[in-house]
């Protein structure tokens, strides 16, 4: 429901572009691992994979599951809520590696939260935690990379500008454009892993911010 919702909703924010590397395969059972950078990126993302017929289980921050109707569509769903910083954070693991042994596809934010800038440009993703690594080593799925650029055109900023950016956008429509790259098969260790997908991630980042004709504000 949430990725049809985000595929109906998506296009009156914005103009959404998709494009995919030529060797990138959207596998069931592998792990999807997208920049994160606005509050407005997980629906463009979501749109976007449900172009592409792919619908995956969203790891997210537990906060979620306590706003009433979306709470409850995350729950029924199957999605999985993240704890950050608390003992239950091992469960969104153990939920992940799961969901991908019945073949389903995971979406992980690797960066963990939101950049604190308050600016609507273009920048490299922040550096990935671990959790990406030790669920890709624990179940041997697959990572493929995913770039997404825009989303801040759409919401950024204090929560005032956010609340003003999104009351605007079905006016302003700007450019958004997600990448699919290539899946990795990561076999090193937790710090060479998080680099080689840390490094995926930004090179499809780089192609989406590109295509949106932001080169220049690439890093």
């Amino acid at each position: 429901m949430l990725s049809r919702l985000a595929d109906v909703l998506v296009p009156t924010v914005g103009r959404l572009t998709v494009t995919a590397d030529a060797d990138a395969v959207l596998a069931p059972g592998s792990i999807i691992a997208a920049n994160h950078t606005s509050l407005a990126d997980p629906a463009i993302v979501l749109a976007a994979l449900h172009r592409l017929g792919v619908h995956p289980v969203v790891m997210a921050a537990a906060g979620l599951w306590r706003i009433p109707v979306l709470g409850r569509a995350l729950a029924r769903e199957g999605h999985i809520p993240v704890h950050r910083n608390d003992p239950r954070a091992a469960q969104a693991l153990d939920a992940a590696a799961a969901a991908l042994r019945e073949g389903r596809l995971i979406l992980i934010y690797a960066e963990g939260g939101l950049p604190t800038r308050k600016d609507a440009a273009e920048a490299a993703p922040a550096p990935f935690r671990t959790g990406l690594s030790r669920l890709a080593r624990r179940t041997g799925a697959p990572v493929i990379p995913v770039g997404q650029a825009g989303a801040r055109r759409v919401t950024s900023g204090n929560p005032a500008k956010q609340l003003a950016g999104l009351a605007t956008a079905p006016l302003r429509r700007p450019n958004l454009h997600v990448h699919v790259g290539a899946p990795l098969t990561l076999t090193g260790e937790h710090a060479t892993n998080t680099k080689q997908a840390h490094g995926a991630v930004t090179a499809a980042w780089r192609t989406a911010a590109g295509r949106l004709g932001e080169a220049a504000l690439v890093m």
